[in-house]
Formats: C-alpha cells, sequence, structure tokens
C-alpha cells in the first residue's frame, strides 16, 4: 500500500447537494445522517441537500452538517478497505475534528457533540463581534504579518497559513480593509470569503474557556495513527493537552503550509482530501514543487473514493 495522508476539509468546502450519494447508495451513511440529526437535533439530509446555501453556511448548522459528510466519506473507505491505516491524518480548522475521529481519538458520536458545540460558541461570538475573513495571494506569510504590524484600525490577524504564498487574514471590517489597502499595495490579490465568523481570531476567543468547559465532559484517547495539529504543526499524546490544544485552536492560526511541509518530509506518497469539493488538493498543487511524483485527490462521492481504494493498494 502506498504512504497514505488522509486530509479533511474545513468551512468553505460546503455546497447544497453534498453527502446525497452516499446516503442513495449506502444503507450505513443514512443510518449515520439520521443518528447525527438526533445528536445534533438539525435535520442534516435536508440541511445538506437542499439547503438553502445561507442557512448551512450559518456556524451554527456548518460546522456539525459538513462534518458529518467528512465522517461519511471516511466511514465509506473504511468499508471498501477494511483494516486500512493512513501514515498522518490532519484537518484544516473544522475539519480537525474529523481527523481526530479518524486517529482514534473520540467517537463519531462524541465528534459531532464536539462540533455542533463549537459552531454553538462561535455563532454566539460571531453576532456580539461581527467580522469576516480574506484570502492575501502572492505575499509570504512574513510580509503580511508586518503589514499586520503597521495596521492602526479594528482587528485583523493570520487566520490560516495555507501555502507559500496563500494566507488568509481573519477580524472586523475596519481591520480587515486598512490591511488589504496595504496588501494591494505591496502587489498582493486580495479576495473575500464566505463565511459568517471571524475564525481563528480574538473575535471569537470567547468561545475558548466555554468550549474547553464542555470538552471536560468528552472522552478523549491518545490518537492511534499520527495527527499533526493546527494551532502547533506538531504531534500530542495527552488527553488533556489535546483537549487544551484543540480548545485554543478556535481563535489561533491554522498552521497549514507547516503540517503539510512535515507530512512531505515523512515521506508521504498519496494525499486523499476526504470530504466536500477541492480546496486542500488545490492548494497541494501550490505547496508542492511542480514535477513532485506524490498524488494527490480528492472524494466525496462512493465513486471516487472507490478510485482512492485503487490508488492506495496498487503497488
Amino acid at each position: 500500500m502506498k504512504k497514505t495522508a488522509l486530509l479533511f476539509p474545513g468551512q468553505g468546502s460546503q455546497y447544497v447537494g453534498m453527502g446525497k450519494a452516499f446516503v442513495e447508495k449506502s444503507k450505513t451513511a443514512e443510518q449515520f445522517f439520521k443518528k447525527a440529526s438526533e445528536i445534533c437535533n438539525l435535520d442534516f439530509q435536508t440541511l445538506c441537500f437542499k439547503g438553502p446555501l445561507q442557512e448551512l453556511t450559518r456556524a451554527l448548522h456548518l460546522q456539525p452538517a459538513l462534518t458529518v459528510v467528512d465522517l461519511i466519506c471516511h466511514q465509506y473507505l473504511l468499508e471498501q478497505l477494511p483494516g486500512f491505516t493512513p501514515s498522518w491524518v490532519a484537518g484544516h480548522s473544522l475539519g480537525e475534528y474529523s481527523a481526530l475521529c479518524a486517529a482514534g481519538v473520540v467517537s463519531r458520536e462524541d465528534t459531532l457533540r464536539l462540533v455542533a458545540k463549537r459552531g454553538e460558541l462561535m455563532d454566539r461570538e460571531g453576532r456580539k463581534n461581527p467580522g469576516g475573513m480574506r484570502a492575501i495571494l502572492a505575499m509570504t506569510i512574513d510580509e503580511v504579518d508586518k503589514l499586520i504590524q503597521q495596521c492602526t484600525r479594528g482587528v485583523v490577524v493570520v487566520a490560516n497559513h495555507n501555502s507559500a504564498k496563500q494566507v488568509v487574514v481573519s477580524g472586523d471590517e475596519d481591520g480587515l480593509d486598512e490591511l488589504s489597502t496595504l496588501c494591494r499595495e505591496q502587489g498582493g490579490r486580495v479576495i473575500p470569503l464566505k463565511v459568517s465568523v471571524a475564525n481563528h481570531s480574538p473575535l471569537v476567543a470567547g468561545a475558548v474557556d466555554d468550549f474547553a468547559a464542555f470538552m471536560a465532559g468528552i472522552s478523549f484517547q491518545s490518537p492511534r495513527v499520527p495527527l499533526l495539529f493546527n494551532a502547533t504543526a506538531g504531534q500530542a499524546d495527552d488527553a488533556d493537552e489535546i483537549r487544551s490544544i484543540m480548545a485554543r485552536q478556535i481563535a489561533s492560526r491554522v498552521r497549514w503550509y507547516e503540517i503539510i511541509q512535515t507530512m512531505v518530509g515523512g515521506g508521504v506518497e498519496l494525499f486523499v482530501e476526504l470530504g466536500p469539493k477541492s480546496v486542500l488538493t488545490g492548494l497541494m498543487k501550490k505547496i508542492l514543487p511542480k514535477k513532485s511524483s506524490i498524488i494527490c485527490v480528492q472524494a466525496d462521492t462512493p465513486e471516487s473514493i472507490e478510485k482512492v481504494v485503487a490508488l492506495i493498494t496498487e503497488s
């Protein structure tokens, strides 16, 4: 088998209709949708399959909805390839909870409880402290950090370090506008993102303590496979340490570029993005050298996962 890393996408990858193909083909997937709806008190089949997108995109709804689809993708992969163990797992922002589940840290049911609570708390903070996020292209993390130091209005911080020259910033409108002007003056491109909350910024830090208190009642185990955390770009084995990292993750920088570099350095041959759209696969094309032999694929339907199985098992 190829040395494989499983990656799970987060907010921004949602679309109306996600997960429907699994329910149409798999009784297990249908049952999991129903179980998730009971746990979170949300009708996920209606929300995911019919929308509307505005309701699906609310942090309160999106975090558990997207996680349900990520987990169904993972479940279907394991059904097709029993006994498969990846070399690494990681998830981008919200996707880190699916990675926790894939690594055996928390159960599927507890994963849903965690993201439902996280979504509730972040939705609360987003209403209290309105803000947004913007992608900065063609600038390095050091260049963006230096410009942030020059900002004098509002709140703005780096939220995601996605690739060598893709940085996502988060904050309120004043801070984002001032930084956007400075970035454009230095040749950067600025793209507003369709999110309802200023994720990974001080504007949502009010959720950290409440989420930590909630996590204290959830059972955490040591990872069964190597898992790299967003907030540290490193590993952790102790359950209490993992809880602390995941509480901080809400308002911390996502160190995605460092995570992928570690996996590449560890000899990963195949990256599989399990979940809607192909945001992370697109980032891989920006991170890997042009002539890299590493394969990157995305899968969010039964048919695409069956192709992944063939890639993993081919010699």
